[in-house]
């Protein structure tokens, strides 16, 4: 279900509370949420509709199964959720072979976690066909275990991708922080148990118990991660 990168072990930072990290990648690492809005945008127009934009944070950060889902209902579409998949993903696959930009501080951030043997996980609802592109671009080295949305039967907003992660690293969900930039990838964090620093992309995000708001991954950096496990929430 999983794909492990012998990168480096599981061991915690010596004097650090900090077990593990781990990341979102759409919107969080690879500035590529408005590629899957564009490739909705492009499969519904060829099926002779059009997307009304505020559908945009409905869809934004979920399950492909959810946003395609919903994307049907609302336009009516005579198309079943099975095909749908195939063309979305087509499309996005698509886009990223063209460009893949990172996130301001994204290659900073993993070289900095990489370098101290910080276990770091990439979680991310899109499939593995996606994942396994967008790492040739982000470095596979730099994650020990890497998570699909089609290889956990509930994957967010449910806990399970993150709890799964903090399982396969060996890590307390309490003593690991998630990167997040999306309300659902949030509450599947949260659920899970898990600090969290979000970094919005498409929609506000708020302050809240152990989520902190930082406007760019440029703001993170090891001794801030470490912080978060010392602060009083």
């Amino acid at each position: 279900m999983t794909s492990t990168v012998p990168a480096f072990g599981t061991r915690t930072a010596e004097g650090s509370a900090l077990q593990a990290v781990l990341l979102d990648m759409d919107g969080t690492l690879v500035d590529t949420e408005g590629f899957w809005w564009d490739a909705e945008v492009e499969v519904f127009a060829r099926l002779g509709h059009t997307l009304d934009d505020s559908w945009r944070h409905v869809v934004v950060g979920g399950p492909m199964t959810r946003s395609a889902g919903f994307l049907i209902e609302a336009t009516g579409a005579d198309i079943t959720l099975a095909e749908l998949t195939v063309l979305l993903n087509d499309g996005f696959e698509d886009r990223i072979g063209r460009a893949l930009p990172l996130m301001p501080g994204a290659q900073r951030l993993l070289a900095e976690l990489t370098k101290h043997r910080i276990p770091t996980a990439l979680v991310s609802a899109s499939h593995r066909r996606i994942i396994d592109r967008v790492l040739t671009s982000l470095g596979p080295r730099n994650f020990a275990l890497t998570i699909a949305g089609d290889e956990v039967e509930r994957t967010k907003p449910h806990p399970d991708p993150y709890l799964l992660a903090a399982g396969g690293l060996g890590a307390e969900p309490a003593r690991c922080v998630v990167i997040e930039d999306t309300a659902t990838g949030i509450a599947s964090a949260e659920a899970a148990g898990c600090h969290v620093v979000a970094v919005p992309s498409v929609a506000p995000i708020t302050p809240a118990a152990r989520r902190t708001v930082v406007p760019s991954l440029e703001q993170v950096d090891l001794p801030f991660l470490r912080g978060l496990m010392t602060e009083k929430h």
